[in-house]
């Protein structure tokens, strides 16, 4: 199914004119030069392929050109009309092995001189004349191909506009060379109709994390342990090369493109819908924040589309921007890859709706909304996760890709993330300040992961800010130890370098029992060094308020009531930092320090 919805999404490509795809038997690839040469072939110029964008980057055009690129290493093999440097002209800046690139050369010379006649085209008669004139020597009349050759390069004849490999001559006799290999044929699994048997898949998926370079397979067969019925290699699975290079193209556009890849973990996540939408654009930001924009001023613009459909998907409203074209029952797909040596194995397939997909998005958006949030958007699968290990470097793979899976399906929150960032909070006193430089954003993400679980496993139902009202001990001595705190920075300053939350938040949050008899005591005495009476009665009163809700100070506090009680401390800390009489809320106590 995975490999139909490929293909599938490959032929959506295909007939929308905003894209570029290459047909079947062609590959899309990076050009820096172009060899123009005149009918008799006895001359060239060389002219380079190379933009350079605003940014001062160099671009290379791309063009569609027949067959695949080849791995590297794999003995001598010319390209058809477009090759490298060494290939075309024998020519390689600060070459160490002089003798292999002019078989090269001679190789890509004698492929061509051996087609001229079945090709039948002038423009490709030049080409071939050409590569009778050129010698390797010649490199020495043009340097400037030390600058335009770092990629690869193609044929134009003097006078023409097109390319020799675009020439209709060319790509008719392609095409009938592409069907003339073929060998095998039989009924395709992907398309279900008779056609020609790929032996090997191609072309290799790129852009796997952690994946070879040159690229892997999802489906081959290497051993001969693996022959069944005489069926050898990618014959045990019959696929045909039509669907293989259409399934491959389409999974390495989706690899190739930032706004739908998002990668967590070992795996690699992409993302599309059947039809188009802007699902496909906006869902992935969840996920791992909105893509990279070429400048500030399209930054800023994508940030605000982004918050702004975040706020409608929280509130269960469909884009507007997107209403002539969504549609809820549109298919959506998730397809999460790993590495896995020469191969890529699939980590996880997810088949759902938009309208499905919406609104497992909506819940989450939901269970992580907090009062005084810094960010504009909610926090992103990755700033979550970042939370649950000093170093990114140390978040377990697995973690990644089932919290991203609860997400996507509306099942519970992994109990391994959640004692992750239980295990963080303890050890860092909350969080460590003098490490993280965004310590603000990091508390918020902490404990806007802590509700989110609390809200899914836990059942509960609890609001974006302080609720003096609810029922459980937990929450309310998280508010106790936050205006404990405030009244010790009443007391004594805001400019502290050590508070009570620095020596006893750990002890407080899992043992309060140890340690809030010794914090009330201080207290007193924090109390009475407050010079402003009413502020002083107001802190009493406060007091008084929430100790009234508690029996007694618990020994030891399970998972569940420890998440309770840093809510009740983070909701406590906004509320004590938010101006009562005004509508628009002060900085938070994190900004106010």
């Amino acid at each position: 199914m995975i490999l139909q919805k490929l293909n599938d999404y490959y032929e959506r490509l295909a007939t929308d004119p905003d894209h570029e795809i290459a047909p079947f038997g062609y590959s899309v690839q990076k050009m820096s030069f172009c060899a123009v040469v005149p009918l008799q072939g006895n001359s060239v110029q060389f002219r380079s392929l190379v933009s350079v964008v605003s940014n001062g980057r160099a671009i290379s055009q791309t063009l569609v050109v027949p067959g695949q690129s080849k791995p590297p290493g794999v003995g001598v093999n010319p390209c058809f009309l477009w090759d490298n440097a060494a290939y075309m002209l024998g020519y390689r800046a600060d070459d160490p092995k002089p003798e292999r690139t002019r078989q090269q050369f001679e190789a890509f010379r004698d492929r061509h001189l051996s087609l001229e006649s079945a090709i039948g085209d002038p423009h490709f008669s030049a080409v071939c004349r050409f590569l009778e004139w050129w010698q390797p020597e010649h490199v020495a009349e043009h340097p400037e191909l030390a600058e335009i050759t770092q990629s690869f390069g193609c044929f134009r004849i003097q006078g023409e506009i097109g390319y020799v490999h675009q020439r209709p001559a060319v790509r008719e006799w392609w095409g009938q060379q592409d069907s003339a290999e073929d060998s095998r044929r039989g009924i395709c699994l992907v398309s279900g109709k008779q056609r020609t048997i790929a032996r090997l898949h191609s072309p290799k998926i790129k852009g796997v994390k952690g994946a070879q370079p040159a690229g892997g397979a999802i489906v081959s067969f290497n051993l001969d342990a693996f022959d069944s019925y005489g069926m050898q290699q990618s014959f045990n699975s019959p696929v045909s090369e039509q669907a293989t290079f259409q399934y491959a193209t389409a999974l390495n556009l989706l690899l190739s493109d930032p706004s739908r890849t998002v990668m967590l973990g070992d795996a690699t996540t992409i993302f599309w819908t059947e039809s188009p939408t802007q699902a496909e654009t906006y869902f992935p930001s969840i996920f791992s924040g909105p893509p990279l924009a070429s400048n500030e001023a399209e930054d800023a613009e994508l940030k605000t589309q982004l918050a702004a459909f975040f706020k409608r998907l929280a509130q269960g409203k469909q884009d507007d921007l997107a209403h002539s074209i969504e549609d809820a029952t549109t298919p959506f797909y998730v397809l999460g890859l790993s590495p896995n040596a020469a191969r890529v194995s699939i980590r996880y397939w997810l088949v759902s709706t938009v309208g499905q997909v919406s609104e497992h998005l909506t819940r989450y958006v939901n269970e992580v909304e907090l009062v005084n949030s810094p960010d504009p958007t909610p926090p992103t699968v990755r700033q979550l996760l970042r939370e649950t290990a000093r170093d990114t470097k140390d978040i377990p793979p697995v973690l990644a890709g089932s919290f991203m899976h609860a997400i996507l399906t509306g099942g519970p929150y992994p109990l391994a993330f959640y004692q992750a960032i239980l295990r963080r909070i303890r050890a860092e006193q909350l969080i460590d300040k003098d490490f993280r430089k965004d310590w603000i954003r990091g508390l918020h993400r902490r404990i806007a992961a802590i509700k989110a679980v609390l809200v899914r496993n836990f059942k509960k139902e609890i609001s974006v800010g302080l609720d003096t009202t609810r029922p459980e001990p937990a929450y309310h001595l998280g508010r106790w130890f936050a205006l404990l705190e405030k009244i010790q920075r009443d007391a004594q300053g805001e400019n502290l370098n050590t508070t009570i939350k620095d020596r006893f938040f750990t002890a407080a949050s899992s043992t309060p029992a140890s340690v809030f008899p010794r914090l009330i005591s201080l207290s007193q005495h924090h109390l009475n060094s407050i010079e402003s009476k009413g502020l002083r009665i107001s802190r009493e009163k406060l007091v008084q308020e929430i100790a009234s809700r508690l029996q007694g100070f618990p020994n030891h506090m399970n998972l569940e009531d420890q998440g309770l009680f840093h809510l009740g401390y983070y909701h406590q800390v906004q509320d004590l930092y938010t101006k009562k009489s005004a509508s628009k809320s002060i900085p938070s106590a994190a900004e106010s320090e």
